[in-house]
């Protein structure tokens, strides 16, 4: 059953020096304070899993929390690069970035298996590309039923699977609505989730399309007011567009990185 705790000691208990973690939310529900959370308690040598690796992993790459870096796609949404993560793949700063890249079908399939626990999944996807060659989570295997050719992907298992969501009840069922990822996935798959929420209800209110993550799935839910910003929160608040276009500005600079997050990380 969760239990509701501060997101401080959500982190503390759940997250460790070499976890594999998973940050998932597609579009809004980024769970950015569980992040800058994880940068304050410094935590190092991070497998960080992510469908699309944008803003909060530029920051957690620049921090010095990643080991490697599993995706299938990187950059700063409508904006350009994501320079923490280029000056850790091109110049090894703050230190080496391992990379295992995949198609976002593929991690998508990843997760579904995992979440199913079942070890990898199956899709039509990566022919033409030498991803299959390069990526050691995947392997050509012929259907016993048809004999097609298919991709196979190890499912994701991750240590921690961290997600963001409107609202929480006091026993912890979580409800998410709007556009949505791989959230419920991500966090069946892991052997600990936390859940950041914008509030904790006395009862949750049915909602058209709405997933409900029961509290038996879920380790830990911590209320985080805004703590999907500078994303948006369906119903809640809206994208903060100014701060995506000036992260590149930003980011570019290891000083003003390094400045930026001492005032508005690492102070806080």
């Amino acid at each position: 059953m969760a239990e509701i705790v501060t997101l401080a000691e959500a982190v503390a208990e759940l997250v460790h020096d070499g976890d594999v973690v998973a940050l998932e939310g597609f579009t809004h529900l980024i769970p950015f304070a569980a992040g800058h959370e994880l940068i304050r308690q410094g935590r190092r040598e991070l497998t960080l899993v992510r469908m699309t690796p944008d803003l909060i992993y530029d920051q957690l790459i620049g921090a010095g929390c990643a080991r490697k870096l599993v995706f299938s796609w990187g950059g700063n949404p409508g904006v350009g690069s994501l320079h923490r993560f280029r000056d850790a793949v091109e110049h090894s700063w703050p230190g080496p970035l391992e990379l295992e890249e995949n198609s976002h079908a593929g991690m998508a399939a990843a997760y579904a298996a995992g979440a199913a626990n079942l070890p990898f999944g199956v899709l039509r996807g990566y022919a033409g590309t030498d991803l299959v060659g390069r990526t050691d989570s995947l392997a050509w295997i012929t259907c016993p039923f048809t004999g097609e050719q298919l991709a196979a992907v190890r499912a994701h298992r991750p240590d921690v699977g961290i997600v963001h969501a409107q609202r929480a009840d006091e026993a912890g069922n979580v409800q998410i609505w709007g556009i949505t990822g791989t959230q419920k996935e991500t966090v069946l798959a892991s052997a600990r989730s936390l859940v950041t929420v914008e509030e904790i209800v006395p009862e949750l209110e049915p909602r058209p399309s709405a997933i409900v993550l029961p509290s038996w799935v879920v380790t830990a839910v911590a209320v985080a007011p805004g703590g999907a910003q500078p994303s948006y929160v369906h119903d809640y608040y809206d994208r903060d567009n100014d701060f995506y276009r000036s992260w590149d500005e930003i980011s570019r600079d290891r000083d003003s990185f390094r400045a930026w997050l001492e005032q508005h990380v690492l102070e806080r």
